[in-house]
């Protein structure tokens, strides 16, 4: 191997193009590839920005020439030439117009043959892609999410510091507090059996930002959360985290909107529509069976209780009877296409979503088939037909249960499931909107008792303020999530700055004035001196990357990921550690024991 000696890059190789033609420079990178032909060598040499074509010929000095026929994958190097047209242009590169005609040349680092090839459109297992995550990082499609994540956050800091918005940092060690997600916890070595936690959003810090005068505050944040990962879930993950005071739902949407706009202009150059579409969680869940509503297409639920109200079909009668509803979704012109196989194949997916089955009717051709009609009568059939605007040639599928939000939950991931089968979706759409007016607490048959929603420091409409302790239920929230193509990308509220607001709240959710005081103490303290209205969001920055750029995963925007078992297959963490180091923490580790 060899130094750099007086060779210093000048040159990123991504922008060179004919016009650069001519020019003497100096590049560095990897070699993606070389191939040998005899009297000609030719390498292809990838950086940060792109690749480009080396060549060596005849008339390359002989000891230049030599070292060029050693090269192999992956060797490190630092190439000095001439920028010249090349003969053969190709368009598969965005340098294809050039190559490099290379005077001098030092191997600053030989390679071993890879595990995979480094190159896009190979077939590698990804456990091996993230054990040797620093070569698949080297993959161009691996590499661009990357530097375009740095790009979209440095936009971020730009919009958010042009409104008047103050980055702060707060704390990475915290108190830990309940009424989220499980904690990752910190043990304190100097405060024996005392404990830290990550924080797994900076939700109080940044209320207590809005009470220390700052009016406008943003942050990208670290943050952790204890919890089963999904394509679109990490333990630890970044968080734009913002906060306004005197502010209220619309200036805070209205304010995200324009980052979104910018976002979307500078790095796709697409325009977005704003203001987006504002749609009440009520409304969400009726026609799409979700709070987080996809409506790049069609297939809304209808309700069609009135229609079977009194039929003799019991899946029907008891959920009406039970205070729920029938909700229906016609896949219109599909029977020959959704067969009976592929039905059973949806039953499935609702039996996931805790349905005991899926009623249908298909109406083909040849023949009509129905797993319920035989129970209703031709009257309740006309009905149901003129209310779900059933034809022939059409599939109608239903739910029911006394619980209408879970009827429409249920339909809601069958709506789905039939899109993504049947290529519904138009993936070339970003379709944004805001979800609002969201229920202030949900019950926890687990708790058994009512929950915060979003957390205990949002708002109630307020219209619903008299119902916080009389109906919890009916209580609705100054609550909003941002919504891109069925996934949500941020949520927020306003919050209470009400002292006696704050404690009705505690009481709402079961808390004891101790356990309130003990939790969160140092907000309710704060509050005592002055709270301006505030209120704010957070956007998870990885899956807005994710959706941006078009991935399936957020592994694919994030530089080193774990998996499904929360460890990172490249480190091997999480790892044991000595037992020094448990004893200076007073940490007795006890091994679990099969049942």
């Amino acid at each position: 191997m060899e130094t750099m000696g007086n060779l210093r890059r000048t040159h990123y190789v991504g922008a060179l193009r004919a016009k650069d033609a001519g020019t003497e420079m100096t590049v560095a990178g990897s070699i993606a590839k070389c191939r040998d032909k005899g009297g000609i060598i030719f390498a292809d040499l990838r950086d940060n920005t792109g690749i480009l074509q080396l060549i060596f010929d005849d008339s390359t000095d002989k000891a230049v020439f030599e070292k060029a026929g050693s090269l192999k994958s992956e060797y490190v190097v630092i190439a000095k030439g001439v920028l010249r047209e090349r003969d053969a242009k190709t368009d598969k590169i965005p340098t294809g117009e050039v190559e490099l005609f290379v005077t001098e040349l030092r191997v600053l680092s030989e390679a071993e043959t890879t595990p995979f090839e480094v190159r896009d459109g190979i077939n590698v297992n990804d456990q091996l892609r993230l054990k040797y995550r620093y070569l698949d990082l080297r993959r161009p499609s691996m590499h661009e999410p990357i530097v375009l994540r740095s790009k979209i956050a440095q936009l971020i800091r730009n919009y958010y510091c042009d409104n008047h918005f103050v980055e702060i940092e707060t704390p990475m060690l915290i108190k830990s507090t309940p009424e989220g997600a499980r904690d990752y916890l910190v043990p304190s070595r100097v405060q024996p059996g005392h404990f830290y936690a990550l924080p797994q959003s900076p939700q109080l810090y940044k209320q207590i930002l809005m009470l220390s005068g700052f009016d406008r505050y943003f942050q990208i944040a670290r943050c952790f959360r204890d919890e089963d990962l999904r394509a679109d879930r990490q333990p630890e993950f970044t968080q734009v985290d913002m906060e306004m005071s005197f502010a209220t739902e619309e200036d805070i949407m209205t304010v995200n909107e324009g980052l979104v706009k910018k976002l979307f202009k500078e790095i796709l150059n697409v325009e977005v529509e704003t203001p987006f579409l504002r749609m009440p969680y009520a409304e969400a869940m009726a026609r799409f069976g979700s709070d987080k509503p996809d409506t790049r297409f069609g297939l809304e639920l209808m309700d069609v209780t009135d229609a079977v109200r009194t039929s003799q079909f019991v899946v029907f009668r008891s959920a009406v009877e039970g205070g729920g509803s029938v909700r229906a979704i016609n896949v219109k012109g599909m029977a020959d296409k959704l067969s009976r196989k592929e039905i059973d194949k949806l039953v499935e997916v609702a039996k996931t979503y805790g349905a005991k089955g899926l009623a249908y009717t298909r109406w083909t051709a040849d023949a009509k088939s129905s797993s319920f009609e035989k129970f209703l009568t031709e009257e309740e059939i006309r009905a149901l037909y003129a209310a779900a605007d059933f034809a022939q040639g059409d599939v109608l599928l239903l739910a029911a249960d006394a619980n209408s939000e879970k009827a429409c939950t249920i339909l809601g991931a069958v709506r789905l499931a039939v899109a993504e089968k049947y290529e519904l979706i138009d993936k070339d759409k970003f379709n944004f909107l805001w979800v609002t007016d969201f229920p202030l607490f949900e019950y926890s048959e687990e708790e058994g008792r009512y929950m915060a929603k979003h957390h205990p420091f949002t708002m109630p409409k307020d219209e619903d303020l008299d119902k916080v302790e009389s109906d919890p239920g009916a209580c609705r929230a100054k609550a909003y999530d941002m919504v891109l193509n069925g996934c949500e990308v941020g949520g927020g509220s306003i919050r209470i700055n009400d002292p006696a607001l704050q404690d009705r709240m505690f009481r709402a959710l079961g808390f004891t004035e101790e356990r309130a005081r003990e939790s969160f103490g140092f907000l309710m303290d704060a509050y005592r001196y002055g709270a301006p209205p505030h209120g704010g969001m957070a956007f998870g920055f990885d899956r807005l990357v994710m959706l941006m750029l078009k991935k399936d995963s957020i592994r694919d925007v994030i530089a080193f990921p774990k998996v499904q078992n929360a460890g990172e297959p490249m480190s091997g963490c999480p790892e044991t550690v000595e037992q020094k180091q448990l004893d200076d923490l007073s940490i007795a580790y006890v091994p679990k024991t099969e049942e």
